[in-house]
């Protein structure tokens, strides 16, 4: 992950800490809130994480009751991501489309009420059964009942697919080329531009003139294929050829290229040399391995050692799957990615390559205990419990919808003099910022110190002792609540 994104992540994450030069406002379980300087809340969160409001990514907000509802709206009010029960349902919107998905089972979109788009395409799918795409144009228009009648244009993979009481009848159509199947799989026909029968799993054959000829015998055991070069391949370039009759052996032999095996996959080679060089030898694959070439290396004696250089990927596993360890760089990033059984220990650390002696940047999970963060520029923070972030690390409406129900203590450390933290869901918070000091068990105690001023208070207020700016000592107080706040700004246009 870029230090860019992994900056995104901490931005999301500090959204569900208190702001800083906020006040806190703590009626722990019903209702904790933080104030800024103008008595107006900028972040709130009721019936501990489960009702909550703060200031959006992009100037807008972000509310819900979690994990129920949760939404998010722009600067002018719009909903542009909501969810239900995340991932049960999600909507996502922008000025000219929205969709919504359930499960992805069921999902729909269409254009908004008030855009000035052109594309006005209205889709709605229940999978399997019906399909429908409504775009104002018949030659990209269907509806599709499954198994009973229908056609779909331009989707998963091909120009058209249409079937009568599917199986008995089925047709495909892509580049020109028609396969009719009655019934699918098992009788297949093909005409256009190219041509070919099958009897499945029997036998099969398709071809194309100057282009490709491939058959197949008691699929998938056996084939044998003759593939022409391309089009704008060098002159003399020879065809590819592949056969094979699994397990006993299989060859695919093109232009700088020889790949064989016995006893298929167990024991083989595979031989290039353009467009870089690399030879292979397998024994008792996926086991013993040997590979060495350009700028890739293979020494695999699994499970017990396994170590791979690729594209600039390294990695090493020691007794596979228990630990693994990956290096590459990213952007001008050094990354060195640590697993321990895949994710019970998670760990990633970033350096920059252009600036070497500046602190590393890493996340770190264990799993399902608790994550922690840290940007390399003196921001860090810790979870405990932390389930799912290892999941979905890259996930916002996870990390916004559940991710603060399992968090029993959060700290954040956004500059050596500027900590806090949270326990039971803020239950008891603590902040130390440069000069001031707050402290807060729920409702019943709470601390605040400033250069100018203290203040002890019981009950929220109910009785306690202060010193107001410019009074020389402290003096008791009682009935002293804090004052009314306002609701959270409107976003600024």
């Amino acid at each position: 992950m870029p230090i860019a994104r992994l900056i995104a992540v901490f931005c999301c994450l500090a959204a569900l800490c208190a702001r800083a030069g906020a006040e806190e406002r703590n009626l722990w379980p019903a209702h904790v809130a933080q104030v800024d300087v103008a008595g107006h809340v900028t972040s709130s969160e009721s019936v501990g994480p489960l009702v909550f409001q703060k200031p959006g990514p992009d100037g807008g907000t972000v509310s819900g009751v979690r994990p129920f509802f949760v939404q998010t709206k722009d600067t002018a009010g719009r909903t542009t991501v909501a969810s239900v029960l995340y991932p049960v349902f999600t909507y996502r919107a922008d000025s000219d489309t929205y969709k919504w998905t359930v499960l992805n089972l069921i999902t729909g979109a269409g254009p908004q009420q008030a855009t000035a788009s052109t594309d006005q395409t209205k889709a709605f799918d229940l999978w399997i059964f019906w399909f429908s795409r409504q775009t104002g144009s018949p030659e990209t228009s269907y509806r599709a009942l499954f198994p009973i009648a229908g056609n779909i244009k331009h989707r998963f993979g091909k120009d058209e697919l249409s079937w009568v009481i599917w199986p008995l009848y089925f047709r495909s159509e892509k580049n020109g080329s028609v396969t009719t199947s009655t019934p699918w799989p098992f009788i297949q026909s093909t005409r256009g531009r190219e041509t070919g029968f099958a009897l499945w799993p029997l036998f099969g054959w398709r071809d194309r003139p100057e282009r490709f000829h491939k058959s197949y015998y008691l699929w998938p055991l056996a084939w044998n294929n003759t593939i022409q070069p391309a089009e704008d391949a060098p002159a003399g370039t020879p065809p590819t050829r592949q056969h094979g009759f699994i397990p006993f052996y299989t060859h695919e032999r093109r232009d700088g290229f020889v790949d064989e095996n016995y006893v298929w996959p167990f024991f083989g080679y595979t031989d290039r040399t353009l467009p870089y060089r690399y030879h292979e030898q397998r024994y008792l694959w996926p086991f013993f391995v040997q590979g060495e070439g350009d700028n890739r290396l293979v020494n695999r004696w699994g499970p017990f050692y396994t170590h791979s250089v690729i594209k600039g990927m390294d990695k090493t596993w020691y007794l596979w799957p228990l630990v693994r360890r990956a290096k590459w760089d990213d952007s001008g990033v050094a990354q060195t990615r640590t697993q321990f059984l895949y994710l019970l220990y998670w760990s990633l650390e970033q350096r920059s390559l252009t600036n070497p002696a500046a602190a590393p940047a890493g996340r770190t999970h264990v799993w399902p205990f608790f994550s922690k963060w840290d940007n390399g520029a003196g921001r860090r923070q810790f979870q405990l419990f932390s389930p799912l972030d290892v999941f979905f690390p890259e996930n916002d409406t996870v990390r916004e919808t559940w991710t603060p129900l399992f968090a029993l203590y959060r700290s954040d450390q956004r500059a050596p003099d500027d900590k806090r933290w949270s326990l039971l869901w803020r239950a008891v918070t603590w902040r130390h910022e440069y000069d001031e000091k707050e402290f807060h068990l729920g409702p019943l105690f709470s601390t605040s110190s400033r250069p100018e001023s203290k203040r002890v208070a019981f009950g929220n207020g109910l009785f306690g002792w202060k010193r107001d700016p410019g009074e020389p000592r402290s003096h008791w107080f009682w009935f002293d609540f804090p004052p009314k706040v306002n609701n959270l700004p409107p976003p600024a246009l």
